[in-house]
Parts: C-alpha cells; sequence; structure tokens
C-alpha cells in the first residue's frame, strides 16, 4: 500500500503517520485539503486495526469502525 506524497498542493498535510519497514505502522490521521482531521486510527502493517474514527469537518464524530475481527 502507497500512502503517496504527504502534503497537498497548498501545503497542508494529506497525513501523518510512522513507517516500519516500507508498510504504515501504529497511528495514523488522514486530513481533507482544507486541514481539516477526516479519519484516524492505527495501522500494523498496512493492515487497518482496532477502532477508527471518521470526523466531519467541524470535528464531531461521523462514524467509528471496528477493524477488530
Amino acid at each position: 500500500m502507497s500512502a503517496g506524497s504527504p502534503f497537498y498542493e497548498n501545503g497542508l498535510p494529506r497525513f501523518k503517520g510512522n513507517f516500519q519497514n516500507g508498510k504504515m505502522q501504529g497511528f495514523w490521521q488522514f486530513f481533507r485539503k482544507d486541514g481539516s482531521l477526516m479519519r484516524a486510527g492505527h495501522f500494523d502493517e498496512d493492515r487497518q486495526v482496532g477502532v477508527w474514527t471518521t470526523y466531519a469537518r467541524d470535528g464531531s464524530v461521523v462514524k467509528e469502525t471496528d477493524f477488530r475481527s
């Protein structure tokens, strides 16, 4: 899985997170072009794990998705 460029053309971050051995690992955040937080959760070797939260532009929680299976 390739995360692509970490920044939008306007200079704001698309995502923040860490890679380990070339794979997405640990806590990640994904942002909209306006800088608002869109989604956050954990990866384990490129796999979404645990509970991921999706946010509205105003910061309120839209939904939580459980990837524990």
